[in-house]
Formats: C-alpha cells, structure tokens, sequence
C-alpha cells in the first residue's frame, strides 16, 4: 500500500459507540480498526448520519475516485484502487463517556498560544519556544494554565525572574485555562476537518486528544 505523505499526516476523529468524540487518531490506527471490524466511517450527508463498513467503504471510494474529489480529501493508493481517508470513525464496542478535562502539558500550551510569543507576538517553531512563568516561581507564582505563557527566547532572557511590569514588557493576551481543546480548536480551522464539526455537540469540546 503506497500512502502519500499528506495522508499519513492527517488525523481522524474517534466516536464511541454512542456518537460522541472520544480522541482523535492517526490514519494507519484508524484503518487498523476498519480491517479487525472494531470500527466503522461515519459521515454526514444530507442531514443524516451514514455509517460504512469496510467493504462499503471500498466501494464509496472507488466510485468517488473516479467521479469527483474534493481539494481537501487525502487518498491512500494500492495496486489496483485508491481508498478515501475517512474524516470521522465510530467504535463499535467502546461507549465510555469522553473525558471533560483539558490536559494541562507543554503540547496544548503551545497550541492555546498558536506558538506565539507572549510578549513580542512573533510565532516560532515549538523548538524555539520556551515557557514562561508570568508571576516568576522566585515570587510565588505557581505552575498554572492563568500564569503560564509561550516566549521566545530573547523575550525570556529579557524578562528574566522579573514580571512583565517589572521589565516593562506587557502580554499580548492574558493567559487562561482553555475551555476545549486548543489542538482541536488548530485542526478545526483546517477546511479537511470542518466535517468533524457535525459530531461536536457543545457539552464534549473539551474532549482529550492523545
């Protein structure tokens, strides 16, 4: 199976039985449950929610290949047909309840902030970030969503164990626990994932991602 490096790069939501998001996953993972029947594509067309099993999958796919591809689909090719990445896959036998929490690490943070830098507002690659304590640890400040921010590096040598008033430097947003997921929040901006939308009932954007 030759998989295109886009393809490989794309992300799949994950319902449990009962329709609600759970995780997001890979597209190697997400076929895996397809060919072992432990998962099923759902998608939405006309205002209703269609479920296909593999076989029907192969099928939707080949006819979609031949007749119409939107921009923003990605494909993985065999020797002798091309398979549509489902956007969206229900698990057949899993219907615990999605978590409610955002997981407070290094990863969302970045997300929440857009890999921006707090202070001067240019965005960097994560490797070039660093995290900073609004209110220094040397001064009490705690380890927290509301007092931790994404800096460059010359911002945070500038700063130092200072506050932002203290050096004379100000936050371009105050930080704050984010209400849902900042990764989800990033992979809903693209047009590819705007189908996901459908399966995000308000009461479960705060759901996990792994």
């Amino acid at each position: 199976m030759i998989v295109p490096v886009p393809a490989l790069e794309a992300s799949v939501l994950v319902l449990n039985k009962m329709f609600m998001a759970v995780h997001i996953t890979s597209v190697r993972r997400a076929f895996c449950l397809l060919f072992k029947e432990l998962a099923e594509v759902v998608t939405m067309e006309e205002g209703q929610f269609i479920s296909y099993d593999l076989e029907s999958w192969k099928e939707l796919s080949e006819f979609r290949s031949k007749n119409f591809r939107e921009e923003e689909d990605d494909w993985i090719r065999t020797a002798s047909s091309e398979w549509q990445v489902p956007r969206v896959i229900r698990l057949l036998s899993y219907d615990r309840m999605p978590k409610h929490t955002v997981k407070f690490n290094r990863r969302n943070i970045f997300a929440r902030d857009h890999n921006q830098c707090q202070y001067c507002g240019k965005k960097f690659a994560t490797s070039e970030l660093s995290l900073d304590h609004v209110l220094p640890r040397s001064q009490g400040g705690k380890t927290t969503w509301d007092n931790i921010v994404c800096a460059c590096v010359d911002c945070n040598v500038r700063k130092g164990g200072r506050t932002p008033k203290q050096a004379h430097m100000t936050l371009i947003r105050k930080p704050e626990k984010p209400k849902r997921s900042p990764l989800l929040n990033l992979k809903l901006t693209q047009k590819k994932y705007h189908s996901w939308q459908n399966f995000l009932d308000n009461a479960y954007w705060s759901v996990e991602l792994k």
